[in-house]
């Protein structure tokens, strides 16, 4: 069987240093907001050009904290894409905003020129969602942005590492989002996520918020006591998932340059066939999180491919207006269409740094022997 997806190899390789990490943060005495946390969230920052980092529970959490300094009231809107995780939506409900669907391009990235239709007097902000590793438009959607004096909270949980014209993304809005489930480009053994921000009174409110509300960085008496300033959150990351990633995060780069390799090869090997490729946007350096295929019969492809033993994903194979916990969010079904006819032909194919190129070229082989046999 060729997983999708697997933690394992990983594991066997950097299993020496991960364990004395992991020991290393047990014998610290500390379990949470330990040196482990503090030393990751500086590196983290820095690494993607950040004044400030903060670390907490999920990518989720990440979304759902940022959105709520925004102070959302009763019918403020959130603009986000149709084709976006759960989590995406979710968030912005639970931060008490109501999303704002738009449809997607070629790229299943949000169709830039179709955010200024939704934008009106109850927008507060746009979560441009930076989809299987590459990133949308931030230069055009920054510019939207301010000239309507709406916030831009970038969800990076598919795109650390990505760029947009030599910049990181997570640098371009006030808030970047990004997750380390174990699935992700650095990913945790466990959830996690990160907020970065170069709003030095968000980022205070931000550490309050993610610990009960309790003051952790203000000089006032209540600092570090269990008194709370504001309603919060627990949302932390332990010291044992920081230790982790802070190991992780020196080799963010060669895991994306495996990544690329390996999508290179795929591109290389199915170019000839019928499969509609991932394509990298022009100023667009890509990360490949994932790595996106398109036909109209996806669904007896992946049935035959898994027969095989080789496992495939589709992400996201429901646009989230035709799921029933928030079909009522659009009224006008015309209005996403490609996000429609995308989501019925999507899948990925299993990338990973440690998939061994035999594993492509046999998935490659299966694939075209497949495609020949579809009409």
């Amino acid at each position: 069987m060729i997983k999708f997806w697997s933690y394992e190899r990983e594991f066997a390789k950097y299993k020496r240093s991960i364990i004395k990490n992991i020991k290393k943060s047990i014998n610290s005495g500390n379990i949470f907001f330990g040196k482990q946390l503090e030393i990751f969230e500086k590196n983290f920052a820095k690494t993607y050009n950040a004044k400030y980092g903060i670390a907490v529970g999920s990518g989720t959490d990440a979304l759902l904290i940022s959105l709520t300094t925004l102070n959302l009231k009763p019918g403020d809107e959130i603009i986000t894409a149709a084709n976006t995780a759960i989590p995406t939506i979710s968030a912005i409900i639970n931060a008490g905003g109501k999303p704002r669907l738009v449809d997607i391009g070629e790229d299943y990235l949000i169709d830039i020129k179709k955010i200024q239709k939704e934008i009106n007097s109850k927008t507060k902000a746009i979560i441009p969602v930076h989809l299987y590793g590459q990133m949308c438009d931030m230069e055009k959607i920054i510019s939207m942005a301010k000239k309507n004096k709406i916030i831009v909270i970038e969800d990076c949980a598919q795109s650390q590492g990505a760029k947009f014209k030599n910049k990181f993304s997570g640098t371009f809005g006030k808030f970047g989002c990004f997750s380390f489930y174990p699935t992700k480009i650095l990913g945790a053994y466990g959830d996690g996520g990160f907020i970065t921000t170069n709003d030095h009174k968000a980022y205070q409110q931000i550490k309050r918020l993610r610990f009960y509300g309790i003051e952790t960085v203000l000089k006032t008496k209540f600092k570090n006591k269990y008194y709370a300033n504001e309603n919060g959150f627990n949302s932390r990351l332990d010291e044992i998932q920081a230790s982790i990633l802070n190991f992780k995060l020196n080799k963010v780069e060669y895991f994306i340059e495996k990544r690329k390799k390996l999508a290179e090869n795929y591109i290389r090997e199915l170019s000839s066939t019928k499969l509609k490729l991932p394509y990298q946007n022009i100023n667009c350096k890509h990360a490949y999180h994932l790595f996106t295929v398109f036909h109209p019969k996806s669904n007896i492809i992946t049935k035959k491919l898994l027969n095989v033993g080789i496992e495939t994903r589709k992400i996201y194979p429901y646009p989230i207006h035709k799921m029933n916990a928030y079909s009522n969010l659009i009224k006008n079904k015309n209005k996403l269409i490609n996000s429609e006819k995308k989501s019925k032909g999507i899948f990925c194919l299993p990338l990973y740094p440690e998939l061994k190129d035999k594993e492509l070229k046999s998935i490659c082989t299966s694939i075209k022997k497949i495609l020949k046999n579809i009409k």
